[in-house]
C-alpha cells in the first residue's frame, strides 16, 4: 500500500498546483491497515480532512485505481484521534512538561491552547485560517506576509500564535519573534537610550526568521518607530522571511502612518475575520467545553450561543461563568443559572448610544457634557474623555471618525484615547476598576 500511495502522490504532484499539493497532500500519511481494499490516510486536523475530501477526494480515488489496477476506497482519519500501537515503543528523548507554553526566541510567550487544532473554522474565518495555515506549513511561497484584520475578540491573536506554534513545531531552530507593536516601540526607544541601536537593528534585520506583530494600529503617530519598522520589514521581505500582522483597523484606516510603512502593510495578503453566526458559536462552545472536560448540556450551549453574540471572547467567558458558578454552588447547569450569568454580561435590548455613554461618564466623574467635549487638556477631563471614547468604540458600531467627531476630536486622537485606556486596563488599578464599573452600568441599562 505504501508503494501505491507513493505512486499516487507523484501523480497528484503533476495534476494540482504546487502550493495546493504541499499544503493539503504532502501532510497526509499512510496508516498501516490489513484491509487491502481501503487506503487509510492520516490528516493533521479535521479541517484538513474536510478540505481534502471536498476538493481532492475523487481525484485521489481515481489515481488509486490507476496505480493499483483495482478499486480502492479512501478513508481519512484525524491525527488527534489516532494512537499508534507498538509492541516495543521507543521513549521520546525528552518528555514534555504538563501545561508547557512554547517560548519563541524573542518576545512574548505563545499560549499553549492557541494552535490550529484548537481553532474552530467556519464561514466567518475560513479564508483567514487557510491563509495562516498555508503561511505556516509551506516553505517555498510567493506571499510572505499576512495581515489579520478583525474587531477585538474574534480570534486574530489565536491565528497569529498558531502560526508561531506550527513553525516552531516543524522547525524548532526557526527564530520566531512574537510581540505587540507597543513592545517593539519600547524596545526601540530603550535601544536609543542605551546607545544599542545597532544591536536592535541586527536582531531584527538579520536575526529574525518569523515576525508576529500584534496591534499594529498602536504605531499611529509614532514617527520614529514607523521608520525603523519600515526598514525592518524591507530587510525581512528581501530575505523572504515570514511576517504576520494583526490589527483592528485596515492599513488605510490607521491615521498618522508613514506612507512607506502603510504601503508595506497593504502589500501582503489582508484577511478579515467576521463575527461568528449562531451555528458557529455553538461549535465554538462545544469544542471549548470538550477541551476543558466540562459536561455541559446541549440546551445550555445553545442558549449561550443565542444570547452571547458580541465576540468569541464574550462567548467563552459566558461558558466559563456558567461552569464556575455551577461548581462553586454545587448545583446542576440549568437555564436559570445560565440566565443569571448572561444577564450580567449582555447589554439590555435597548441599544447603547454615544449619548448614553456620555451621560453615564459625566455622572460618574461629576463633569458636564460641555466639559467632556471641550478642548481642555486638564487631567480631570482628559481621563473621562478617553474612557468615554473607549466605551463608545466598545459598545457602538460607529466608525472611529464618527466617534472622534462626537467628542470634538480627530479620529487619530480617538485612536490614541482607546490605546491609553486599554493600556491602563492591562496595568490594572484605577482605570480597570472604572471601566469594569461603567461596563456593568451600561450592560444593565443604568445610564
Amino acid at each position: 500500500m505504501e508503494l501505491i500511495w507513493q505512486r499516487v502522490k507523484e501523480s497528484l504532484a503533476n495534476l494540482i498546483p504546487p502550493y495546493a499539493y504541499q499544503m493539503w497532500i504532502e501532510p497526509l500519511q499512510i496508516e498501516h491497515t490489513v484491509d487491502a481494499s481501503i487506503m487509510q490516510l492520516r490528516c493533521p486536523n479535521a479541517f484538513s480532512r474536510k478540505r481534502v475530501l471536498d476538493h481532492f477526494g475523487e481525484l485521489i480515488r481515481s489515481e488509486l485505481k490507476d496505480a493499483s489496477g483495482r478499486a480502492i476506497d479512501l478513508d481519512l482519519v484525524v491525527a488527534n484521534g489516532h494512537e499508534e500501537k507498538s509492541l516495543a515503543p521507543e521513549p521520546p528523548q525528552q518528555l514534555p512538561l504538563p501545561n508547557m507554553t512554547i517560548q519563541p526566541h524573542y518576545g512574548r510567550l505563545l499560549r499553549q491552547d492557541y494552535t490550529f487544532d484548537h481553532f474552530v473554522v467556519g464561514k466567518n474565518n475560513e479564508f483567514a485560517y487557510s491563509a495562516a495555515l498555508s503561511l505556516a506549513v509551506r516553505k517555498n511561497i510567493q506571499q510572505h506576509s499576512l495581515f489579520l484584520l478583525s474587531k477585538t475578540g474574534m480570534g486574530k491573536s489565536h491565528l497569529s500564535q498558531a502560526i508561531g506554534h506550527q513553525i516552531l513545531k516543524q522547525s524548532p531552530a526557526e527564530r520566531v519573534y512574537y510581540m505587540t507593536a507597543e513592545d517593539f516601540t519600547n524596545e526601540m526607544v530603550t535601544s536609543y537610550k542605551t546607545n544599542s541601536v545597532n544591536v536592535f537593528k541586527e536582531k531584527y534585520h538579520k536575526g529574525c526568521d518569523v515576525l508576529l506583530l500584534e496591534d499594529i494600529h498602536y504605531l499611529s503617530g509614532k514617527g520614529r518607530t514607523q521608520i525603523e519598522l519600515a526598514h525592518t520589514l524591507d530587510s525581512l521581505c528581501n530575505e523572504n522571511k515570514k511576517i504576520i500582522f494583526s490589527s483592528c483597523f485596515a492599513p488605510t484606516e490607521i491615521p498618522k502612518l508613514n506612507e512607506n510603512l502603510r504601503s508595506r502593510l497593504a502589500s501582503g495578503l489582508i484577511s478579515n475575520i467576521d463575527a461568528p453566526d449562531y451555528r458557529m458559536r455553538v461549535k465554538i462552545l462545544k469544542k471549548y467545553a470538550r477541551a476543558n472536560n466540562w459536561q455541559v448540556p446541549a440546551e445550555i450551549l445553545e442558549y449561550l450561543a443565542s444570547e452571547l453574540s458580541q465576540d468569541v471572547r464574550q462567548l467563552k467567558s459566558g461558558l466559563v461563568g456558567v461552569s464556575a458558578k455551577a461548581s462553586l454552588l454545587s448545583c446542576p447547569m440549568d437555564f436559570q443559572l445560565a440566565a443569571d450569568v448572561v444577564k450580567n454580561m449582555v447589554r439590555q435590548s435597548q441599544s447603547i448610544t454615544i449619548s448614553h455613554i456620555k451621560q453615564l461618564v459625566c455622572k460618574y466623574y461629576n463633569i458636564t457634557p460641555k466639559e467632556l467635549i471641550s478642548r481642555s487638556r486638564k487631567q480631570a477631563l482628559v481621563r473621562p474623555r478617553q474612557v468615554a471614547i473607549y466605551l463608545a468604540r466598545r459598545y457602538t458600531d460607529q466608525p472611529l471618525q464618527a466617534i472622534g467627531k462626537s467628542f470634538n476630536r480627530y479620529h487619530a486622537t480617538a485612536l490614541h484615547a482607546i490605546g491609553a485606556v486599554e493600556k491602563g486596563i492591562r496595568q490594572g488599578g484605577a482605570v480597570q476598576r472604572h471601566i469594569e464599573y461603567l461596563c456593568r452600568k451600561l450592560e444593565k441599562g443604568e445610564f
